[in-house]
């Protein structure tokens, strides 16, 4: 047997279990797992005493290209992916102009052509006046789904009021992903964002926003028939909704709403802590990790949404909500697994395997024969401080800095191709449009 690229001696999270094993990989897929001693490999992979796990995917990253290519674009916004592990993004649509045409989809598969280290799509932008067009946007090749903005965040891009809403769950087929505040409530609070206090931030856009908006969003799903992934869930009021709702609704948090809190994150970052929906009090942290321990949270993704120094350093409330994190994501999910709040097979079930069954994306997001060989492995042991100077994003700055994790990763490779290894890039721009099972035409199945 020959094959391009060998790993050998890993202890591989698989279907299977989890187990050491050799991976040979053939034109990009795997080809075989087991002991491969006689093997002929033109590149081999010593990963004695590493994990390796499927390729990480980020499902909600804003990469900012184009309209605000000074805080990030597309190159420097996977670079920073790969440089943390991660193998694979969905991009956000809230640019300037927002994603919310085929010429726009086109656009940033030009952009991402040569210039993206890892693999991506790009998720549609609901408005008022595409509804009518979402149906057949959502089906574009390298289209992740339709996201619909129910309360006014960073961009242009608002879906609030509820015919709207309706109309656009019943104009599609695939799931629809939404930033569930509600806007009326946000407006009605404004007052409550105290100048200069970003400690306020999470009393403006309280837990009542979050949880009136996805009531009725899950309402309107079941009135539809359609299926709902509701992102960067923040509030232990929501949580009972979503678990009554599971033949229809999926769920996704972030790293940060898992690992910070207020009112100690904003009194310690100030309004680089800013997020919408926000940083809550620690009993909602903890509600979500119960969610994560009872399997209700199905993804978890960055929500990487970067915003330059500068912009961060005016008075609250006049600063840009979000923050990078598709670099940090998998060390800080890692630190976790070191405590013992997540293991490394949950972890890898909400950050690949996860992502995978939610959006069915076609080959990737498991360690299996004929799957595309993408794979981050990673050191359990290493223990690093993160700091502002690592990170590859254009904004130059992570919430995290000074935090020392334990677990890291220590290679990625995209179908085959070793991207990263040991903090350094090994390759260029090698990233492919992602697929779906439910787009896939004859010539790409």
């Amino acid at each position: 047997m020959e094959c391009d690229l060998l790993i050998r001696g890993g202890i591989c999270v698989t279907p299977g279990g989890t187990a050491q094993a050799d991976i040979a990989v053939m034109s990009g897929r795997i080809a075989s797992i087991g002991s491969f001693a006689a093997v002929k490999a033109t590149e081999v992979f010593d990963a004695d005493g590493l994990h390796v796990l499927p390729g990480v995917i980020d499902t909600q990253v804003h990469f900012r290209e184009p309209g605000n290519i000074p805080k990030e674009d597309l190159e420097s916004g996977s670079r920073a992916a790969v440089m943390g592990g991660v193998t694979a993004v969905f991009e956000m649509p809230n640019t300037n102009p927002p994603t919310t045409s085929c010429a726009a989809i086109e656009d940033k598969l030009a952009r991402a052509r040569g210039r993206m280290h890892c693999d991506y799509a790009f998720y549609v932008g609901a408005t008022p006046e595409n509804i009518g067009a979402l149906g057949a946007l959502e089906q574009a090749p390298a289209v992740a789904g339709v996201k619909a903005f129910l309360g006014s965040s960073t961009g242009s891009l608002l879906l609030n009021k509820e015919d709207d809403i309706l109309a656009a769950l019943k104009a599609g087929r695939r799931r629809m992903a939404v930033h569930s505040e509600d806007e009326a409530r946000l407006r009605e609070r404004q007052s409550l964002a105290v100048a200069g206090d970003p400690r306020t931030h999470p009393f403006w856009r309280d837990t009542e926003s979050a949880r009136i908006s996805t009531e009725r969003v899950l309402r309107l799903a079941r009135q539809a028939g359609r299926r709902l992934h509701v992102l960067h869930v923040t509030s232990e009021e929501e949580l009972p909704l979503l678990a009554d709702a599971r033949g229809i609704a999926t769920v996704e948090t972030t790293p940060q709403h898992l690992t910070l809190a207020a009112p100690e994150c904003y009194e310690r970052l100030g309004a680089y802590a800013q997020m919408n929906p926000p940083i809550r009090e620690s009993r909602h942290r903890d509600a979500l990790w119960r969610a994560v321990g009872e399997g209700l949270v199905d993804v978890i993704g960055s929500d990487h949404a970067p915003h330059t120094r500068e912009e961060k350093e005016r008075s609250y409330p006049d600063t840009p909500s979000g923050m990078p994190g598709v670099q940090t994501f998998v060390t800080i999910m890692l630190d976790h697994v070191s405590t013992g709040r997540l293991s490394l097979e949950r972890f890898v079930d909400l950050t690949s395997t996860g992502p995978q069954r939610v959006f069915g994306i076609a080959g990737k997001g498991r360690i299996a024969r004929g799957y595309d060989a993408d794979f981050t492995i990673v050191d359990l042991k290493a223990q690093r401080r993160i700091e502002n100077s690592w990170i590859a994003s254009k904004c130059g700055w992570t919430p995290f800095d000074g935090m020392t994790t334990t677990g890291w990763p220590v290679c990625a490779i995209i179908r085959g191709r070793v991207v990263m290894r040991d903090g350094a890039l090994t390759a260029g721009a090698l990233g492919q449009p992602i697929r779906f099972v439910e787009t896939l035409d004859s010539s790409s199945a």
